[in-house]
């Protein structure tokens, strides 16, 4: 896998380069429209870059994450989930288990971020512990590992970060020259500039208009491949391929929109998270690879073996066009796929057991205190009640807090 850590971090230096040139093709000609200095732009322009990239860098996940409200748990949150990620991290090798972060989100979704493999973290929703069975769960897990395995999450969250600075310095540079920055320019017009001036401005508004699109389709499509090439990997991490398909078929089944996402987040969970209001998730997404396509290469799988998905992916796209490094074919061994263990675990919670074992896990989360009736009703205190006492609302009951 050497070849596909190797390219993440040559297209993550180059991605962060491209996007810089933009923000300073950008300070270079708003310094030319509002200072009548170029270089006073791109210093500007410079300076912002810097202070992205190395924000993106050492404090991207923990923005990522902030973003999605996702807020962590330890082993006693939840064993079940932890002792499946521990599970993966020892099938991939990993030096070190992930954190765990939960997202308070009915709508089912996941995804990974992390700098280095040892200062990794997945988060998932609510919503995905509530309807996903072991098999399942454990193969969406997988997804995410494989994403932190092969250095995907540096390139995705450098790429997150750096795609919304460009969005909002476009969006701030068009509001001002159009309400501050034109009467300047029509003013050196008519005080004697030349025509060279309005063409600079035009292609300035081109420009802010493009760069943030231009940087969202390459964040885009760095990101498809990917998603093949973990969902390969957790086939083999698991030896079952069935879960993932199975799991990808439920999260494209629901309707709920996830909250928590936005555009520059998007392509970094394990299924685009927007869809229209009350429709199952749709084949024709940017970010990902079509769902029906990726459901159907796992249950095409002989094996568990990236040889397997390789020769899935080629019979569909052609002979020549794989997706899986040489490096990691040359090292790929035969390796069975192993029985559904998920309808067979004595540990298995059913499905009510399951939404109230997720309930409880965001009660405890939110710092709400539990008081159990006589009556055996459980009561949610909020953490800023300060009353002494709470009535039960079914015996009428007073409990003390």
């Amino acid at each position: 896998m050497w070849e596909q850590i190797r390219s993440n971090q040559t297209r993550s230096v180059v991605l962060v380069a491209g996007m810089g040139v933009m923000l300073l093709l950008i300070g270079y000609l708003l310094g030319i429209i509002f200072f009548d200095s170029p270089a006073g732009g791109l210093i500007i322009a410079f300076i912002v870059w810097g202070i992205m990239s190395l924000i993106a860098f050492y404090q991207g996940d923990s923005i990522l994450l902030g973003m999605a409200g996702a807020r962590k748990i330890s082993h006693d949150d939840h064993p079940r989930l932890y002792n499946i990620v521990e599970e993966m991290k020892i099938a991939s090798g990993l030096e070190k288990v992930p954190d765990i972060y939960i997202i308070d989100d009915p709508a089912p979704n996941a995804f990974a971020v992390g700098r280095k493999p040892d200062k990794a973290a997945v988060a998932i929703t609510s919503g995905l512990l509530q309807k996903l069975n072991r098999d399942e769960l454990q193969g969406v897990i997988g997804h995410e590992i494989a994403h932190i395995k092969n250095r995907d999450v540096l390139l995705m969250a450098i790429s997150g970060v750096l795609l919304g600075t460009i969005v909002i310095l476009a969006w701030y540079a068009t509001r001002f020259m159009f309400f501050g920055g034109m009467g300047r320019s029509r003013r050196s017009s008519s005080s004697g500039g030349s025509g060279g001036q309005i063409i600079v401005l035009v292609v300035a508004i081109v420009l802010i208009i493009l760069a943030p699109i231009l940087a969202q389709l390459i964040y885009f499509a760095i990101s498809r491949k990917r998603e093949y090439m973990a969902d390969a990997s957790s086939a083999l991490y698991t030896r079952y391929p069935e879960g993932l398909a199975s799991a990808l078929e439920k999260i494209a089944a629901s309707t709920t929109q996830l909250k928590s996402a936005n555009q520059a987040t998007a392509p970094m969970y394990v299924m685009n998270p927007f869809r229209k209001e009350k429709r199952p998730a749709s084949n024709l997404t940017s970010t990902h690879p079509p769902i029906s396509e990726r459901i159907r290469f796992l249950r095409s799988m002989a094996g568990a073996s990236f040889a397997d998905y390789e020769q899935v992916y080629q019979q569909v796209h052609g002979v020549g066009r794989g997706v899986i490094p040489a490096s990691a074919l040359a090292l790929s061994h035969p390796t069975s796929l192993r029985p559904a263990e998920a309808e067979a675990a004595p540990q298995e919670p059913n499905k009510i057991e399951k939404a109230r074992e997720t309930s409880d896990l965001m009660w405890r989360l939110g710092n709400y205190k539990t008081i159990t009736c006589d009556c055996g009703t459980k009561l949610r205190v909020p953490p800023r009640f300060k009353e002494p006492a709470v009535r039960c609302p079914h015996c009428g009951r007073i409990n003390p807090v």
